[in-house]
């Protein structure tokens, strides 16, 4: 294991030049101390976890010392906000501070957001507060135990620095992980201002970097793109099947790997309700969750169309088509498995979309937590147990009956089928008003809650002692916070 002295560094993105982004240093924050670190995060480094307790762990992830090998970088780019084209947008309160070579081999962008002002920063102060702060490094961690491929987060870091946004809060940094920050907007920047040269450079160096088998294709961009739409399609059955609700996904949000990026108001579901809007400044519910298919494919052809200089129209229409069937059988494979189902039949999709249908009828199923008792006893025992949440009964009944006779095809024993469905459907579900219970402890200088509650989440599929409380339903208050892009 590594000291945080140790890491090597080796700056691709750094040496693309000016144009793709400037040099700034991050602006320091006031009296840091460490909010909270995931080990898991800090390994992907190689970094000792002793490392977290040491005054210069802070000192670093404040802004308050840097590596000689570093180069922090503000990256430019553009996108697609609420459907409407800004062509100028780039890291507005975020440094890419470099890229970290760990003993495997792999590569990892060291990104703290929260540094200060940036050219690209507009009318911002270039900072994060400690609510958006905790709340992005929770998210990123818990999709990681979950399995959904998303950016992780290695630290939170607090401090007394003041900040202004609907009330007076505290400035705070989040240092994110991820192989690659390389979004579908740095593409778009460079089509819309006609840099076809640069934009050919940004798909070599993510070619070159991140997608090397498709440059051994007879046209690589070509595969590249094909290989992004398929990445994603993965990556939205996970959200839907795991009723995830990103909340902002504009094109600058997507990642050119595929990978859940840029937390905000996201949230997951707590009564199931498809049409659920977890940002209340989307007025027009553009990113409710019953959307996020469509505008997954919608961003995917805003990346096409900044493609279209690379790559020949007919190839990149033929990739994007491929997205809904691909998406609709990674989600019918995941909800199976949700369901206990190890095989697979004709009449599934018909099963999955009649239980989700009653469940919206209801208005008060808990999504994770009837999947999670689902798998508790055998089918003829449990759903008489849950079908108390259900309004129309005698429909649940129907839609049991034939659970049941479908669940009595497959093989093996309750015992089995329990082990199996508990290794895919959580206890522990990272809720709003957990988060909000932590962050407003951390707000008042106690960050135990936090820290149990990341500690809790790294295991999501495990019964933890005394934990309990964190696998209860949420209290009707915690179902209606109202969560902004504000941070």
């Amino acid at each position: 294991m590594k000291a945080l002295t140790d890491l090597v560094f080796d700056n691709r993105y750094a040496r693309l030049g000016d144009a793709f982004s400037s040099h700034v240093l991050p602006e320091p924050i006031e009296a840091p101390r460490l909010v909270v670190a995931s080990p898991a995060a800090m390994a992907l480094l190689d970094l000792d976890p002793a490392e977290a307790d040491s005054e210069v762990f802070a000192q670093v992830f404040a802004g308050h010392k840097l590596w000689s090998d570093a180069e922090p970088r503000a990256m430019v780019y553009s996108g697609h906000q609420f459907g409407s084209y800004n062509p100028r947008l780039g890291d507005g309160r975020g440094l890419l501070l470099g890229e970290v070579v760990n003993g495997a081999g792999e590569y990892w962008d060291l990104h703290l957001k929260g540094a200060g002002l940036t050219p690209w920063s507009r009318m911002g102060d270039g900072r994060a507060v400690l609510r958006s702060s905790i709340r992005e490094f929770l998210a990123s961690e818990y999709l990681h135990a979950l399995a959904i491929p998303t950016s992780r987060a290695l630290c939170v870091t607090g401090s007394s620095t003041p900040v202004w946004r609907e009330k007076r809060e505290s400035a705070a940094m989040v240092l994110r992980l991820a192989q690659s920050h390389v979004r579908f907007g740095h593409f778009e920047y460079f089509y819309y201002t006609n840099q076809h040269e640069q934009l050919r450079q940004l798909g070599e160096h993510v070619l070159a970097c991140h997608f090397p088998t498709c440059q051994t294709q007879p046209q690589p961009f070509a595969a590249l793109f094909q290989e992004v739409v398929e990445r994603n399609a993965a990556l939205i059955a996970h959200w839907q099947a795991y009723g995830f609700c990103h909340g902002v996904m504009n094109s600058d949000n997507m990642s050119i790997l595929g990978i859940t990026f840029d937390y905000g108001p996201y949230a997951f579901l707590d009564d199931f309700d498809a049409n659920h809007i977890c940002n209340h400044s989307d007025g027009s519910g553009r990113y409710s969750f019953s959307n996020q298919v469509p505008i997954a494919q919608w961003n995917l052809a805003a990346l096409g169309q900044a493609l279209t200089p690379l790559v020949e129209l007919e190839q990149l229409r033929a990739s994007l088509e491929l997205f809904l069937p691909l998406y609709q059988a990674h989600y019918l494979a995941l909800m199976r498995q949700r369901l206990g189902l190890s095989s697979a039949e004709d009449g599934d999709e018909g099963l999955i979309q009649q239980l989700l249908q009653l469940m919206q009828q209801s208005g008060a199923v808990d999504y994770s937590l009837f999947f999670r008792r689902l798998g508790e006893q055998a089918p003829e025992a449990v759903v008489r147990l849950l079908r108390d949440d259900f309004v129309d009964r005698s429909a649940f009944d129907a839609w049991a009956e034939s659970y049941c006779a479908r669940s009595a095809r497959e093989n093996g024993s309750q015992e089995a089928r329990r082990t199996r469905m508990h290794a895919v459907n959580p206890l522990y579900v990272l809720r709003n008003y957990l988060a909000q219970q932590a962050i407003e402890a951390a707000e008042n200088g106690d960050y135990a809650p936090v820290r149990e509650l990341h500690a809790v989440l790294s295991r999501p599929f495990e019964e933890q002692d005394g934990m309990q409380r964190y696998a209860e339903r949420p209290p009707e208050w915690g179902k209606h916070l109202e969560i902004s892009c504000s941070s």
